[in-house]
């Protein structure tokens, strides 16, 4: 069954493969990336590489370059001179080079699919749907140039036009995470090339393949050398080096609250123009008229997608007890059956937690509340670096999984009687991203959909939801600014106001 929803909601029109057309991946030897600077590979200045492990098995995936503060530097250079030399570019040249990279990145997808799989540990639907993000989103970008319209402004002076234009800012800082690489540079780094800048990116450590391979197909395209570099390393290290560069003049994060913030306040220092995306505690909210089905498919989608490692999972239910019974015990079924075998095989739901850190905090959640007196209704349990579907009933205030983002596949059901009790539950967070509503009656979903303190709203429709020109973000602790083709207009591009006296 929820092979057939994963497919519906993720997979476009493209044909999907059948498992026995994609033969296994080989991996002789470990493979070692330099940093991507001016459109060519160049060896990190330390001379050092830090290994970027498979986290199915914690084997070494790659040996990954680890760039330094002068490699930084040079980067920003480097994108300055490019963006100086190619600022002028014609609108169809644009959208040339990013309708090429949708096409190549079509014709690459199986690299992009193992990329996906082996690195960051992708089951198959899931690595199919940011794969089809990244074409949808090229395409999008691809649009813009021509878009980019200005305004003539009646003024009040006799004999002056007036008019309004769009620049671009120039250097783009983009910092993306593990869990959607492929989506996130897509979108960090299309956009500043559809608008006319250049952009500086610092992947996660645990996914700098993803990008390296994207900024290739960027090259492949015609971007010129420059407007597109990778610096791959510690962003501890060298996180605050490009941030705070007097070079960069935007900044689309990524990320952790906590770094989110770190990250607003160096913007500020210099009234840098950025976008904060960042954690989320979403409620899915199903009323006694709600299509049962429907919710709970809905639920499983929300909550154990990419093995909960998703912003926008649904981590938090709240069930009408006239249906929560029902609920409650389709939904547990539907956890117990989710497949965690081979990550190529298309009926695979539940993959590896990213990392030992991020393994331990998610074992930590779902220990502490269970001491604390929550019901685990299913799951819990381990089998190696995955974690099982894990439904918690009972948590209550003072268990870390209350109120902090776990970050796995993990999910707190609630009940209630009346929906004002209903919304006042699910908005007491410091979140505010993504927020599910299912119940038949459209003026009450509508009614909710407004009180509801969240920046997207999802009405009979699971939590996670992104397509490339939507306004994508929160309020809160989950983010400021919004992402997409429209949005990224506010921190890609400025406003320039001219005006000529006419003779």
């Amino acid at each position: 069954m929820f092979q057939i929803i994963y497919r519906q909601l993720f997979l476009n029109k493209n044909r999907v493969p059948e498992r026995d057309e994609f033969p296994e991946t080989m991996m002789a030897e470990v493979k070692q990336s330099e940093l991507w600077i001016g459109g060519e590979h160049v060896p990190p200045s330390s001379g050092e590489y830090f290994d970027d492990l498979n986290p199915d098995d914690d084997s070494v995936y790659s040996r990954v370059a680890s760039a330094t503060a002068e490699d930084m530097e040079n980067a920003l250079r480097v994108a300055r001179d490019a963006f100086e030399h190619n600022r002028d570019r014609l609108a169809s040249e644009r959208e040339a080079w990013l309708s090429k990279a949708a096409e190549l990145v079509e014709r690459d997808r199986q690299d992009y699919l193992d990329i996906l799989t082996d690195e960051v540990g992708s089951p198959r639907f899931k690595a199919e749907f940011e794969v089809n993000y990244c074409i949808s989103g090229l395409r999008a970008a691809a649009g813009v140039p021509r878009q980019l319209t200005g305004e003539v402004i009646p003024s009040d002076m006799p004999g002056v036009f007036s008019m309004a234009v769009r620049e671009p800012v120039g250097v783009i800082a983009g910092i993306s995470p593990f869990n959607v690489p492929l989506l996130k540079v897509t979108k960090q780094g299309a956009m500043p090339i559809a608008t006319g800048n250049a952009t500086v990116h610092l992947p996660s450590e645990f996914a700098s393949q993803v990008a390296l391979r994207f900024a290739r197909t960027l090259h492949e395209a015609g971007v010129p050398g420059g407007l597109f570099n990778v610096v791959t390393g510690n962003p501890f290290e060298i996180g605050d080096v490009l941030t705070s560069h007097p070079l960069v003049d935007s900044i689309s994060f990524c990320g952790s609250p906590r770094i989110g913030k770190h990250v607003a306040e160096i913007a500020a220092r210099d009234l840098k123009p950025l976008t904060l995306e960042l954690g989320g505690k979403s409620p899915m909210v199903v009323l006694d008229d709600a299509d049962i089905d429907e919710a709970v498919q809905a639920a499983h989608l929300s909550i154990f997608f990419f093995q909960g490692q998703a912003c926008m999972g649904a981590s938090r239910i709240f069930l009408q007890r006239g249906i929560a019974d029902e609920f409650i015990g389709k939904f547990t079924a539907a956890a117990e059956n989710s497949k965690m075998d081979d990550l190529r095989d298309m009926d695979t739901s539940i993959g590896p937690i990213i990392s030992e850190r991020q393994r331990e905090r998610v074992r930590r959640h779902i220990e502490d509340a269970r001491a604390r007196g929550a019901e685990v209704l299913t799951g819990g349990d381990w089998r190696g670096n995955r974690c099982e579907p894990t439904i918690l009933r009972g948590v209550a205030e003072g268990m870390e999984v209350f109120r902090d983002e776990t970050f796995g596949p993990v999910t707190s059901i609630y009940t209630f009687d009346d929906i004002d009790e209903a919304m006042r539950m699910a908005n007491d967070t410091e979140y505010g991203l993504s927020f599910a509503i299912f119940t038949r009656d459209i003026d009450t979903a509508l009614r909710l959909a407004r009180r509801a303190e969240s920046g997207m709203v999802h009405i009979n429709r699971a939590t996670i939801q992104d397509e490339p020109h939507v306004p994508f973000g929160g309020v809160g602790l989950s983010g400021f600014g919004r992402e997409g083709t429209s949005a990224d207009l506010d921190v890609m591009t400025e406003w320039k106001w001219i005006t000529i006296r006419m003779s």
